[in-house]
């Protein structure tokens, strides 16, 4: 069975509570940036401004750029200012924050096991700091990087949203190229991990860590140690580990993580990159990103707005595959598409977000599928987000 694992980092892969880790991490770092800032404002600042980056619901926004604004300017300098001594107390400090931490074996037992059947795994960690942080934690977990092929390892300085909006896990599987068949979230808080993983769809494994699963939260699929993991999926089948994306959170979650997903993807890409096809028969980058900028425009976003607000309205079908060489997108700009298609579908979102409780079930006749609703009308563009990430990672990677 093809499998993909997201796994949670901290009290899950690596014994870290955040109550005792937190402290003496802002204590070494005010300590450290004493020369350049009033140490006492260091807690409340960072506080304030990791408090944007989980309230940042835009795909454009990275958490970098939801948190800098609030941290830099209120401290009174600038980011170049204290670069070199952030990158000397990550390089050099950090590190010494290893002994609050113990490392769990059964840890590395589960990243050789999933190696070995040839599983994906992806580090489901919270980015909410620096990659270099998140690097450190790893090694201290004893499954650095430079052994374990993970499929991500996400960081502040390149996602956009944190745990517990569940746009984060699409941004997640966006990151490398939406896997088909099964997906499990294993982590340790029944909010951010589990019940944000089931807004997604995902089957869940809950680390109890010793500790009651809460009455108010949806149960997990399963609960235990990380010993517990392995025999619990051989004894599943296929179909009980594989997600459910129909469910109106995970298309919502899909329509916000793949836009942003594909900015982190094609950041900085060379001209060339942009412009290769595979084959004749084959769209590049560039056809990707002016085909999902003019399906959002004239399609995608139409569509929604005229489910929400007339009766039962009819929806034509339209050919939108032709469009690429009639409008000759191959000799477009693609950065500039893409980034027409992040605006474009923000609006659409908008319309998902003012959507009442029961708009999901608005009627409409469809000119091809006939009766349907605005739940199946936003599943399919969900599903055509998932069609073209995959297509744009293969042609990056």
């Amino acid at each position: 069975m093809t499998l993909t694992l997201l796994i949670d980092l901290d009290d899950t892969l690596l014994s870290n509570s955040m109550d005792t880790f937190i402290p003496a991490y802002l204590g070494a770092l005010g300590k450290h940036l004493a020369p350049y800032v009033d140490t006492r404002q260091i807690a409340p600042i960072m506080k304030s401004a990791t408090e944007n980056m989980f309230r940042n619901n835009r795909p454009d926004r990275t958490l970098k750029e939801a948190f800098d604004p609030d941290f830099y300017a209120v401290l009174g300098i600038t980011e170049n200012q204290v670069r070199k001594p952030f990158d000397h107390f990550y390089r050099e400090i950090f590190p010494t924050l290893s002994n609050i931490t113990e490392p769990r074996p059964a840890a590395v037992q589960l990243i050789e096991t999933a190696n070995q059947r040839g599983w994906q795994v992806a580090i489901a960690t919270n980015p909410l700091f620096p990659l270099a942080a998140i690097l450190h934690r790893l090694a201290w977990a004893g499954i650095p990087v430079e052994k374990y092929p993970f499929a991500i390892v996400p960081s502040y300085e390149t996602f956009h949203y944190a745990k517990p909006n569940p746009a984060y896990f699409a941004e997640l599987l966006g990151r490398f190229g939406w896997p088909r068949g099964p997906v499990v979230m294993i982590g340790n808080d029944p909010a951010h991990d589990i019940q944000a993983a089931q807004s997604m769809g995902f089957p869940t494994f809950w680390i109890s860590n010793g500790l009651p699963y809460p009455d108010d939260i949806p149960a997990p699929n399963a609960t235990g140690n990380l010993e517990d993991i392995i025999p619990w999926v051989d004894a599943a089948s296929e179909d009980h580990l594989t997600p459910d994306y129909g469910l109106s959170t995970a298309i919502s979650a899909t329509m916000r993580g793949i836009p942003s997903a594909l900015l982190a993807l094609t950041n900085d890409l060379p001209f060339e990159t942009w412009k290769y096809r595979p084959d004749n028969d084959e769209w590049s980058l560039t056809e990707i990103a002016c085909h999902m900028r003019d399906v959002e425009q004239e399609i995608n976003l139409p569509r929604l707005k005229k489910i929400k607000t007339e009766e039962n309205p009819f929806i034509p079908g339209i050919d939108s595959d032709i469009w690429a060489k009639e409008r000759n997108y191959q000799v477009q700009d693609g950065s500039a598409a893409l980034h027409d298609f992040v605006s474009i579908r923000m609006e659409t979102l908008e319309v998902l977000d003012s959507l009442p409780p029961d708009g999901w079930q608005r009627p409409a006749q469809h000119a091809i599928f006939g009766p349907t609703d605005f739940r199946e009308i936003a599943s399919f563009i969900a599903g055509h987000d998932r069609l073209h990430i995959r297509q744009a990672h293969a042609l990056i990677h």
